[in-house]
């Protein structure tokens, strides 16, 4: 297949990587920063740089937008698309109906629209085994519903068709189970800090709760901590260091040690 990207971040780095070395062209990567697009069309085999937003000219089978959720109206209201296309958001929460509606209002020609969606949190030049990645697909029809399924099973073994109201829950547990758990990591690491003490000392630590919570289906299963145990002046000792040191931590070590409690003890 062959394909153009609107974005060159994080997601548009890995993926038209992945699908060049699948086989597939990748022909043009447009970026709001020339310079992003520059250093992605580097690292591939024949792809333009494309100055705007005007792909009318464009050879491609499928435009992949790999930009922000809140880009995407701006996207939308400047795009102008070849005759036939596959335009696909790789959005986990902006629904294939938003994307359908602004083709509806902005576009001049007929298009056919998905949305091809890693579940996977994307670093540039950190490497990732695309097989195992989830990719989660939806279109309009099932003739686009089934190239892009095709798509993405040419670089991963996990792909699944799903509707936007599925992908959003999807996001959102993602948003907890990564973001917010790498959040959490941040907070341990200035904890650590403030002592001049090393966060290598948590990473054994992080490693089998993230091992543990991997062998069980329900994670609750394996919780461990003083808020599982009931161990309240435990953690009232915890939050008067907290209250001292910063306010906000605080707040988040309440809040999530209530939310324990009420799992584990509250019926």
């Amino acid at each position: 297949m062959k394909i153009s990207f609107i974005g060159a971040g994080n997601v548009a780095w890995h993926l038209s990587q992945a699908f060049e070395a699948a086989g597939h062209l990748i022909c043009e990567v447009y970026s709001r920063d020339p310079q992003h697009a520059r250093q992605l069309t580097a690292l591939l085999y024949d792809t333009a740089i494309q100055p705007d937003l005007n792909f009318s000219e464009s050879v491609a089978d499928l435009i992949l937008i790999a930009a922000s959720d809140d880009a995407l109206e701006s996207i939308m209201e400047r795009v102008v698309l070849p005759d036939g296309v596959i335009l696909a958001n790789a959005s986990g929460s902006r629904s294939l109906a938003d994307l359908q509606h602004l083709v509806e209002v902005h576009s001049d020609v007929p298009v056919r629209t998905g949305v091809l969606y890693p579940l996977q949190t994307f670093t540039k030049e950190v490497r990732l085994d695309y097989t195992e990645i989830p990719f989660c697909i939806e279109a309009t029809d099932e003739a686009t519903e089934e190239e892009l399924v095709k798509l993405a099973q040419t670089i991963s073994q996990s792909v699944q068709i799903g509707d936007s109201e599925e992908r959003r829950n999807l996001h959102i547990a993602a948003v907890f189970a990564c973001n917010f758990t790498n959040h959490l990591f941040s907070i341990a690491h200035d904890l650590l800090a403030h002592e001049q003490l090393s966060f290598d000392l948590l990473k054994p630590l992080i490693q089998e709760t993230t091992h543990k919570a991997l062998q069980t289906s329900d994670p609750a299963t394996v919780q461990t901590g003083p808020a599982r145990r009931a161990d309240w002046a435990m953690t009232a000792r915890h939050l008067e260091y907290l209250q001292e040191l910063n306010p906000e931590w605080t707040a988040i070590y309440r809040l999530m040690t209530e939310d324990i409690r009420e799992r584990h003890f509250d019926d």
